[in-house]
């Protein structure tokens, strides 16, 4: 029986994480609604006053290829574009044992309170989808007429009460908490299905307040990756996660810490696959793998140092 995939699962949040900005604001912003949108924000939930912005926006002329020009330009790190390959392409690695040949996939998938249309936009101009395998997020659409409808991810009115955490860090309109624990139960299904001793593991990047409670459902084995300065890491520093905090201040020093995780727990598994071959006296195991991204590897971090140790950045609110 195989111990672990040995690539883990990677779940990145959007805003902030993926991109260096927030992509309601951005957009707004940059279509001349600020004021407008703060006047919504002061009678509406998030989740409905930016769905509410896009109708008046479309109403007043503002059209779906206005919208996606803006997302185009919204600021996302050559950084993290390359980690984002090198940790595909790490995942490409293969782990021959006895007869079988076994691809360590490390799979990459976004949760965040973003929403479909921005993040598919995004990710589309910067050549990205393909290395994804999943989005949880608000869901959004075009309807007939060119008008971007959003709607919440949990639906939350009188008949759909929402979904139910006591967080109070987590919005109304989504608990990554649930999405999660979710994940987690699928990631521990899968992993019983293929023999497998236990699943792989699974990190999480974030920034914000509604990164706190995905972070708690990790466990031990799992990485929590927060943003230094940003909410969640405050957050972090006062109740910890059972998963390990590996902390990240800048896109470069994300790609550093994310592909040390991954080349750690591969590199855990391909040891662990070589004493269970010796055990069973069946003989090694060969490993190929493609050539390291080079614009990706800084001098690597101790995996047994606390990061949050480090000192603070100076915060920008979420």
């Amino acid at each position: 029986m195989a111990a672990s995939n040995g690539a883990p699962l990677v779940v990145f949040d959007f805003d902030k994480t993926i991109v260096d900005c927030d992509s309601d604001n951005w957009v707004v912003d940059a279509l001349g609604a600020t004021e407008r949108f703060d006047e919504l924000l002061r009678q509406l939930p998030w989740n409905y006053a930016i769905d509410a912005m896009m109708g008046e926006l479309h109403s007043q002329g503002k059209t779906i290829e206005d919208v996606k020009a803006t997302l185009r330009t919204a600021p996302l790190s050559p950084h993290v574009v390359a980690a984002i390959k090198s940790a595909y392409a790490l995942g490409r690695f293969l782990v021959r044992a006895l007869i079988s040949m076994e691809a360590c996939r490390c799979e990459l998938r976004v949760l965040s309170d973003a929403n479909a249309f921005f993040i598919e936009t995004i990710l589309e101009h910067h050549g990205l989808p393909g290395y994804f395998s999943g989005t949880d997020t608000n869901p959004a659409h075009v309807d007939a007429a060119g008008r971007l409808t959003i709607r919440p991810y949990h639906e939350f009115h009188a008949a759909a009460p929402g979904h139910g955490c006591d967080l109070p860090t987590c919005p109304p309109n989504m608990c990554k908490g649930k999405v999660m624990e979710r994940i987690l139960r699928e990631e521990e299904e899968a992993a019983a299905s293929a023999g497998k001793l236990r699943r792989r593991a699974v990190v999480y990047l974030g920034d914000g307040r509604g990164d706190y409670c995905p972070s708690l459902k990790l466990r031990e084995g799992d990485y929590v990756m927060p943003r230094t300065g940003y909410p969640v890491y405050d957050l972090l520093l006062e109740g910890a996660p059972r998963g390990a905090v590996r902390a990240w201040d800048g896109f470069e020093d994300l790609a550093r810490v994310l592909l040390a995780i991954v080349d750690a727990e591969i590199a855990r598994a391909v040891a662990e696959d070589v004493v269970a071959a010796a055990d069973k006296g069946t003989g090694g195991v060969v490993v190929t793998a493609p050539a390291p991204v080079a614009e990706c590897r800084g001098a690597a971090m101790p995996l047994h140092q606390d990061a949050l140790l480090r000192p603070n950045a100076v915060r920008v609110p979420n």
